[in-house]
C-alpha cells in the first residue's frame, strides 16, 4: 500500500510539474508568407490557433500580462500598421494605424505601451491602449531605424540604425520648470540622442542582461559592442557571421546567439572571451530569435526553410523543428494569463 501510495503521489507530481511547464506561456510565431500568427503550446509544440495579419508582417511582442499580442506590418517602410491580436481567445482585435509614423517594424512592450521603431519615417514611437492613441515619437535623422529595445525605467531608448550604420541612444531627463516659469507649470521631459557608430548593415541587437553593454551584429559579419554608460563604442568583433540578422542572448547573459539570413548558420559566441564557440547549420536562412524565459531552449526562426528549429540550450542541438507556415521571422514570448 505504501509503495503504491509513493507511485501515485510521484505520478501525481509528474502530472503537476508537466502541467505547469505547459501553463507557462505561449510561443507566438508569424509567417511572413501565409499572413498569420500562431500562438502554440510550448511544452507539446501543438499550433492552438492561427490569427490572419496584414500582407508583410515582420515582428511579434505580447503585452506584459500576455493577453494582448503586437504585431507590425512593415511593407519595406512603407506600411503603417500595428495589428492587435487577442492571444486568449487567438483572434484578431483592431488594426492601429501609425501615421505619420510610417514603416513600423521592431517592437517592446513597456510598461503598458507598445514601443515600435518607425523605419520609413526615421523615428521610433510608442502606442498606449489605455487611449488607443499614438503618445509619443522621436526621430533619429539616421536611415533604416530598425530594431528597438526600451529599458524598465523608460529613460533610454536604443536603436539600430541600417542604412546609417549606426546606434541610437536616446535618453530621457525630467526637467522642472525654472524660477521665471508661469505658475502651474509642470515638469517637462528633455530627450536627446547619441549616435554611436557601428557599421552598416547593423540590424539585430541585444543588451546584456545587466544593461552595461549593448551588442550589435552587422551583414558584414562584425559584432559592435557598445558601452551604455560611457555611451561610445568598446569593441568590434570579427565574428564572421556573414549575413548576419539577428542576435539574442541567454537569459544569464553567458552566451550570445548570431543567425544568419545568407548562410543558414547560428553562430555561438561565449561573451565573457568574445570568442566562438560553436556553429550549427539550420538551413538556407536563419532570422528571428527567441530564448525560452526558463533559460533551456532557444527557438530560430529558419525563414528559407520554412519552420522554427528548437535548440536545447545545454547541448546545443536541434531537437525539433516546428511548421508555423512559410518563411517564419518574428517570434515572442507571451506569458499565460
Amino acid at each position: 500500500m505504501k509503495r503504491f501510495l509513493i507511485s501515485i503521489t510521484a505520478t501525481c507530481t509528474i502530472f503537476n510539474l508537466s502541467c505547469q511547464a505547459q501553463s507557462r506561456g505561449y510561443l507566438l510565431a508569424l509567417s511572413k508568407t501565409d499572413h498569420t500568427l500562431s500562438i502554440v503550446d510550448p511544452s507539446s509544440f501543438e499550433i492552438l490557433g492561427k490569427v490572419p495579419v496584414g500582407a508583410d508582417p515582420h515582428e511579434v511582442i505580447a503585452s506584459t500580462d500576455g493577453k494582448t499580442a503586437y504585431v507590425s506590418i512593415y511593407g519595406g517602410g512603407s506600411f503603417h500598421e500595428l495589428n492587435v491580436i487577442d492571444v486568449v481567445n487567438k483572434k484578431a482585435l483592431n488594426t492601429v494605424d501609425t501615421r505619420p509614423l510610417y514603416g513600423p517594424h521592431g517592437l517592446v512592450f513597456v510598461n503598458g505601451k507598445a514601443w515600435f521603431s518607425a523605419e520609413g519615417s526615421k523615428a521610433v514611437g510608442s502606442y498606449d491602449p489605455a487611449s488607443g492613441k499614438l503618445d509619443w515619437s522621436m526621430g533619429t535623422g539616421q536611415d533604416r531605424t530598425h530594431m528597438i529595445y526600451v529599458t524598465a525605467d523608460q529613460k533610454s531608448i536604443y536603436t539600430t540604425n541600417m542604412g546609417s550604420g549606426t546606434v541610437s541612444i536616446l535618453s530621457n531627463a525630467t526637467i522642472q520648470p525654472g524660477p521665471n516659469a508661469p505658475a502651474g507649470a509642470r515638469p517637462r521631459e528633455e530627450w536627446t540622442q547619441t549616435i554611436v557608430p557601428a557599421a552598416v548593415g547593423s540590424e539585430g541587437f541585444d543588451v546584456t542582461p545587466d544593461g552595461k553593454e549593448l551588442w550589435t551584429a552587422s551583414s558584414d559579419g562584425s559584432i559592435t559592442i557598445v558601452d551604455l554608460a560611457a555611451k561610445k563604442q568598446a569593441a568590434k568583433l570579427d565574428a564572421k557571421v556573414n549575413g548576419a540578422n539577428r542576435l539574442k542572448f541567454t537569459t544569464d547573459g553567458k552566451l550570445a546567439f548570431v543567425s544568419s539570413l545568407q548562410t543558414g548558420e547560428l553562430t555561438i559566441l561565449d561573451v565573457k572571451s568574445r570568442k566562438e564557440t560553436k556553429r550549427i547549420k539550420l538551413g538556407r536562412g536563419a532570422a528571428g530569435i527567441l530564448m525560452d524565459p526558463d533559460g533551456s531552449r532557444v527557438f530560430v526562426a529558419c525563414s528559407a526553410d520554412n519552420y522554427v528549429a528548437v535548440i536545447d540550450l545545454k547541448t546545443l542541438e536541434i531537437t525539433r523543428k516546428l511548421d508555423v507556415g512559410g518563411n517564419p521571422d518574428g517570434l515572442a514570448w507571451a506569458v499565460k494569463p
